[in-house]
């Protein structure tokens, strides 16, 4: 009777990972891969924009990593990332040297908020703003406005280092002809070859400045910004955009690192504190961790092995999220959520820390 109640609990906490097959692995740049996966059955469904958690055993221990669409499912009929080899990096050294066709990868269901709903009707100018890999969820949203609203247009300003790392550049360079007027890629190196006649040097707040008075001087056009990359051009893109009143609701942006994340952690780390128990509501049953104060939620669950939902660890992805019940918590990023998801109670587990006793969280 115990073995059987316990392997009930063990299925109730099994995740639920859906197995991809790797199609076709395309070199990029020399850095970079776009992986594009066989489509299961039934057909994966995402948005443009969002991201997929993939989970690799890494000798004998689960690791996961986000990585954006790089597709739509509007134009593309197989789903794709695209992966950027990081110095050190246990993922994207293992995704651009040993994937191959017919290699199968776990993967966790859609999820991110890096999107929007695109309507035949619409006559909207998107203006994105992308550096380096940030392209990559940039490029599903892109091509999924080309597919869908007729009446919209689109201008990419897309900062690469120099002419060999600009990924995309052949498809870039194809839909920008067949959409000659809608599509305008502005290319922006910060060490470009002598050659080189665009824009170069680190973004100028001036010139996007004047880009975005352009835009915004089009009577007939709705303008939505999107913005994806780098912490120093997501500071630039956002002080040019508040200077100029641009209101919050049309601005979206999607980060692969939260430097406010990893200060807090930091020094959460190294301050005293409380340690207090956190009830923790998964699968429909509770279950009370203890939690320190060097660490946040998510680390003391998984410490406690609980089969919690999670992927950047950074507070922006939202994998973690769960509606807070009683209590409080100290969130180090809440970037990931929005105003009306906080007002609702939603909290990340994954940047969350209690400050009372009687905190519990239910994950949905």
């Amino acid at each position: 009777m115990f073995n059987l109640f316990k392997k009930k609990k063990e299925e109730v906490k099994k995740p639920a990972y859906l197995p991809l097959k790797v199609r076709e692995v395309v070199k990029e740049t020399a850095d970079t891969v776009s992986i594009y996966f066989e489509q299961p059955e039934p057909f994966l469904e995402y948005k443009p924009g969002q991201f997929l958690t993939l989970v690799i055993d890494f000798e004998g221990k689960e690791q996961r990593r986000s990585y954006s669409l790089c597709t739509s499912p509007y134009v593309d009929p197989f789903p794709g990332i695209s992966v950027k080899r990081v110095p050190g990096g246990l993922f994207s050294n293992f995704l651009n040297e040993k994937i191959h066709p017919g290699k199968t990868i776990n993967v966790l269901k859609p999820l991110g908020h890096f999107t929007t709903d695109f309507h035949s009707k619409n006559q909207k100018h998107f203006f994105l703003v992308a550096g380096g890999s940030g392209i990559t969820p940039i490029m599903g949203i892109l091509k999924s406005v080309l597919a869908n609203e007729p009446k919209s247009k689109v201008t990419l300003l897309y900062c690469s280092r120099h002419e060999e790392h600009i990924i995309f550049k052949k498809e870039l360079g194809e839909l920008e002809n067949k959409y000659s007027g809608k599509l305008n890629v502005i290319h922006n190196l910060s060490q470009p070859t002598d050659s080189w006649t665009g824009l170069k040097g680190r973004l100028k707040s001036e010139t996007l400045s004047d880009l975005v008075k352009t835009a915004e001087g089009e009577s007939d056009f709705q303008t939505e910004y999107f913005i994806c990359g780098p912490e120093g051009i997501l500071e630039t893109t956002q002080d040019v955009l508040s200077s100029l009143f641009i209101p919050k609701e049309k601005i979206h942006k999607e980060s692969f690192y939260s430097a406010a994340a990893e200060a807090a952690h930091e020094a959460a780390s190294t301050a005293g504190g409380l340690t207090r128990d956190v009830t923790i509501e998964l699968s429909g049953e509770e279950h009370l961790v203890s939690v320190s104060p060097d660490k946040t939620i998510l680390e003391a669950g998984l410490d406690q092995s609980l089969n919690m939902p999670f992927s950047c660890q950074s507070g922006l992805c939202t994998a973690c999220r769960g509606k807070l019940i009683s209590g409080e918590i100290k969130m180090d990023e809440d970037d990931g959520l929005s105003e009306n998801e906080i007002k609702e109670g939603y909290v990340l587990c994954c940047v969350g820390r209690p400050l009372t006793d009687n905190v519990k969280i239910r994950i949905e």
